[in-house]
């Protein structure tokens, strides 16, 4: 017996779906979702490929009530620029949840990934930074530098942010584009510390495997969301802030203690082995306390989330079927 599966590209997904108020509040659903313990999410299959510069991620989620349930493949090779290629891509895969039968793949090389990856941090930002930032800082000059800015100024309107990257030259063109996208000012800096000293939020959205961040640039009224780290070895945060920060996050504390920022934190007695630190659904759902006062220090360590494909798959199935969009082919 033949069914349909729907085939969307990612020109389809970039006319159709667009960074917005609305995607957080997706995102949020999918970490809300998390902490009801009813998610079914195994642990992120990983592969480091330092022959070729590359890695390979694949997550999933089973969310109760989301008619789907996504398998997405995220393979990064880092050489692909000297290609002419780009260095992120990949695909998504939507399952029936209750047939398991395919539904859609979503050619999106990376899109989807993008979107809700921006979105978590502008839930983040939502839930722990101070209700006033003015300016918020962002390391790194790629793709999610420039979304996640997108995303925390939805929930934090700031006036100014600082960039800062390796490359001064990739630095400047991505405050240009920031500026153009959401009508800040925006500045390249050469100072790491500077950016950190001078922003109430900060994002860091670099591959770094040293920490980019000194402790002793902490100040109140700071909140830090990491989401670089997603693999063993990354690490953008001198370890000994976790122990600084007045509170500490996860979006899955079963991943950020193997591949996020925590796990530097433990590895280097900066977190209590006996500590469990509070997930970010549990702050939206009311189960745990999230920032009690604009001065003081919070960090959110995101890895990403299978969930967040999931709630975000669906997101996007359903638009394709509203607004028309995609290529319906028979299995048989």
């Amino acid at each position: 017996m033949s069914h349909e599966i729907l085939i969307v590209t990612e020109s389809e997904l970039k006319r159709t779906l667009k960074l917005g108020r609305s995607v957080n509040d997706l995102v949020e659903r999918a970490f809300a979702a998390l902490a009801t313990g009813e998610v079914i999410m195994p642990p992120i299959l990983s592969m480091d490929l330092p022959m070729v510069n590359a890695e390979v991620d694949v997550k999933t989620a089973y969310i109760p009530d989301f008619e789907h349930f996504a398998i997405k493949v995220s393979p990064g090779f880092f050489d692909n620029p000297k290609l002419g290629l780009p260095s992120l891509n990949g695909l998504m895969m939507l399952l029936s949840a209750q047939t398991g039968l395919a539904s859609a793949v979503f050619l999106d090389n990376g899109y989807l990934t993008d979107l809700r990856t921006a979105a978590a941090g502008g839930v983040a930002a939502r839930h722990l930074a101070p209700q006033k930032v003015e300016t918020a800082g962002v390391f790194g000059t790629g793709v999610q530098a420039r979304l996640q800015i997108i995303a925390a100024h939805i929930e934090r309107p700031f006036k100014k942010v600082l960039v800062w990257g390796r490359n001064r030259d990739h630095a400047e063109a991505c405050a240009q584009d920031i500026a153009a996208e959401i009508g800040v000012e925006a500045t390249a800096v050469d100072s790491a510390e500077r950016v950190v000293k001078e922003s109430q939020l900060v994002v860091t959205t670099t591959p770094s495997r040293e920490p980019l961040i000194d402790a002793d640039w902490m100040h109140p009224d700071l909140h830090i969301t990491a989401m670089g780290s997603d693999q063993e070895g990354k690490n953008e945060l001198d370890p000994e802030i976790a122990a600084q920060a007045d509170l500490y996050v996860c979006d899955r504390v079963s991943q950020c203690e193997l591949l996020g920022e925590l796990r530097t934190a433990k590895q280097t007695g900066n977190w209590p082995s006996d500590q469990t630190p509070p997930e970010l659904g549990q702050i939206i759902t009311g189960g745990a306390t999230g920032r009690t006062s604009d001065a003081t220090i919070t960090i959110c360590d995101l890895t990403g989330t299978g969930a967040q494909d999931t709630a975000i798959g669906n997101h996007a199935l359903e638009l394709a079927y509203s607004l028309n969009f995609g290529t319906k082919i028979k299995t048989d």
